[in-house]
């Protein structure tokens, strides 16, 4: 009898132990597959640029504010949860989240390019970041010298909305969403998780950097060419 309960014991130990490997798999193993994902972002797309041809100027800027909150919603929740815990290299360039390794630059260019945007996602990520703020949004702010809290001041100012900011040698999306405002980024600090969502304030490279460059994207020029699938120019 005791043989028995020792042996139970063990083999509850063993399933236990298996049980606790498969919980550490990083990002949410419960997602769809991301090729979905933007299969149905492109799908939605169409549709808007389907109503956006066949409406006047009244309707037009009604899709277009329509079509700002799907992606701000979609990029911030669907693609940041797909990204999550992808792995940061100095030269990735991965295009499947959680496989492989996704450098700063790229991890912007991509979501934004896997979320329906014809931009150059190579060309813009090889660039520094204010390259191609600028040609995103006419929205843009520089900042030096500024403290975190300062910063986060700034954010909270603005209405709720997403933000690529440019730093010293980094890049990442700012994303302010009422009293909370998150860095969303590819981060060096720790290259085994990766991408990942933090404070704005705290140990990462927004807080620590002294140059800052912020501009605010999903403006109405940036959302109309991504419904009518216009290309930007390198």
């Amino acid at each position: 009898m005791q043989l028995k309960l020792i042996m139970l014991c063990v083999i509850c130990f063993l399933l236990l132990g298996c049980f606790e490997d498969k919980t550490k798999v990083k990002g949410n193993v419960n997602l769809p597959p991301y090729e979905d994902l933007i299969a149905s972002v492109e799908k939605q797309r169409l549709t808007f640029e389907k109503e956006y041809n066949e409406a006047d100027e009244a309707e037009q800027n009604s899709i277009e504010e329509k079509a700002a909150s799907y992606l701000l919603k979609t990029i911030t929740t669907d693609f940041f949860n797909q990204w999550d815990g992808t792995e940061w290299d100095f030269n990735g360039t991965t295009r499947i989240p959680r496989k492989g390794k996704i450098a700063c630059g790229y991890f912007i260019t991509t979501v934004l390019s896997d979320a329906g945007f014809k931009i150059p996602r190579t060309k813009w990520a090889q660039q520094a970041s204010e390259y191609y703020i600028t040609r995103m949004t006419s929205d843009v702010k520089r900042f030096s010298n500024q403290t975190p809290e300062t910063m986060k001041d700034y954010f909270l100012k603005h209405p709720d909305g997403l933000y690529v900011a440019g730093l010293d040698n980094h890049v990442g999306f700012v994303y302010k969403s009422g009293d909370e405002v998150t860095f969303t980024h590819a981060s060096y600090y720790d290259p085994k998780i990766g991408v990942q969502t933090e404070p704005l304030i705290g140990d990462n490279p927004f807080a620590k950097s002294a140059y800052r460059v912020v501009g605010r994207i999903l403006n109405k020029e940036m959302v109309r060419k991504w419904i009518l699938g216009e290309s930007w120019v390198e």
